[in-house]
């Protein structure tokens, strides 16, 4: 069978699966059990169970559940809510300083959560109604929630990257570490826009002042310094190579807990709740992440990769060119799709074809995860958007107006990544 047949033949089935009511994980996987059955019958099967046990013991995967169970404890522990309580103190004064706070909370916490939807929903629960009791507009608050929920899959640590790297056999702590500045670069984005838009409209926000601010801030400092040194802590040791991402996931759950037991928070009935979330995200993850195999299997026995990359070569279609369609791609996929299982989906049919354009694979890592953060935000399927909606009860409309700047801006980096690939590439060429 030809190979741009077979891949249409993989795409139509999975759309049928999907338009069914099947789930992702259960879609890919079978679609991957039949494209292996059609090129060689059963006799690549007994393969199936070496992916499992494969993926399933993979000492790069150790880490997602270590660093779903991190998150957890920080948000069980109300380590969150004293960060971004410290944060805002530290801002008081500044116009618009709770939108700012936003960012720069979901910023931090995407450091400890390594999800789209925790980042969004921890900052936000805290956020919305503190928000709307000081007269902020819900323009302006829903906007800086959704758009800075995007940050916790950039800023590592992060799932997809994690995942990414395990599809592409790069460094996990490679991607990692490319993350980090183009994640505080898109900050820093955020924060300009809203700082200029509170500018231009000063009644989306109230100018924050009054009472005593050196006392506020010194309390802000104290609040929010124990996260800050526990970020600083997890990616400053991956960074000096003293541990491995695994290791440093397993670091930050000890010290979230030592953090949560000494602020006298953490109860036994919210460890358990942790526990529990933390082995039910996990087991999502790792479902859909061993059906990917499969389906990858399929996509490299059947040659469609390798076809797909010959013809683009062949096309003479150009890096530019090609990168405009893969953002193309992406933010349609991104709007029916969410973004890990867009990741699994994709990352095996068209890694080849990033080598063969020249892409940098641990850049690529990044850029995909910026589309996939544009995901998130574009309806019907954009999961910070729901996540907000159900904290907030805001309608859709007025959420997804709030957000689009932000997608914008997001998009904007990606352009400036391709031209400046070095913001992404300088931190793993320094760290080696």
């Amino acid at each position: 069978m030809d190979w741009s047949v077979t891949l249409l033949l993989y795409g139509a089935l999975i759309g049928v699966f999907l338009v069914g009511g099947a789930l992702i994980g259960t879609t890919i996987g079978i679609v991957g059990i039949l494209g292996v059955t059609l090129v060689s019958g059963t006799r690549l099967w007994p393969t199936f169970g070496d992916i499992i046990w494969n993926t399933a013991t993979s000492f790069t995967l150790v880490a997602i559940p270590l660093f779903v169970l991190m998150g957890e404890i920080i948000l069980r522990s109300g380590l969150a809510r004293r960060f971004y309580g410290g944060i805002a103190d530290l801002l008081a004064g500044l116009p618009g300083a709770l939108a700012h706070t936003n960012i720069i909370g979901c910023a931090a916490f995407s450091a400890l959560a390594g999800s789209t939807v925790a980042t969004a929903l921890t900052v936000g629960t805290v956020a919305v109604p503190e928000m709307r009791r000081r007269g902020y507009s819900d323009e302006l608050t829903l906007g800086s929630l959704t758009g800075g929920g995007c940050l916790g899959i950039l800023i590592p640590p992060s799932i997809p990257m994690i995942v990414y790297a395990s599809i592409t056999q790069t460094s996990v702590l490679a991607v990692f570490m490319a993350g980090v500045l183009p994640g505080l670069l898109l900050a820093a984005m955020f924060l300009l826009y809203i700082a200029v838009r509170v500018w231009l409209q000063p009644g989306l926000a109230p100018r924050d002042g009054g009472g005593e601010p050196q006392r506020s801030r010194l309390a802000g400092l104290r609040e929010s310094l124990p996260v800050g040194a526990l970020i600083v802590a997890v990616i400053g040791c991956m960074y000096f190579g003293v541990v491995t991402p695994t290791e440093a996931a397993a670091l930050g759950c000890l010290l979230a807990l030592l953090l949560g037991l000494a602020y006298r928070d953490l109860t036994v009935v919210q460890l358990l709740l942790a526990l529990r979330n933390t082995v039910v995200t996990s087991c999502v993850v790792m479902f859909i992440t061993i059906f990917a195999q499969f389906l990858s299997f399929a996509v490299v026995t059947s040659g469609a990769s390798s076809g797909l990359s010959g013809a683009l070569a062949s096309a003479g279609i150009g890096p530019f060119a090609f990168f405009c369609l893969i953002i193309l791609i992406y933010g349609v996929i991104g709007m029916f799709i969410d973004g890990l299982s867009i990741m699994l989906l994709t990352v095996p049919v068209l890694f080849p074809v990033f080598q063969v354009m020249g892409y940098d694979p641990i850049w690529m890592g990044v850029v995909l995860i910026m589309l996939i953060e544009l995901g998130a935000l574009t309806p019907p399927m954009g999961l910070n958007l729901f996540a907000i909606q159900s904290i907030s009860n805001a309608p859709m409309g007025v959420i997804g107006r709030s957000s689009m700047p932000y997608a914008l801006i997001i998009l904007a980096c990606c352009m400036l990544l391709y031209a400046a690939p070095q913001i992404a590439l300088a931190l793993p060429q320094m760290m080696r």
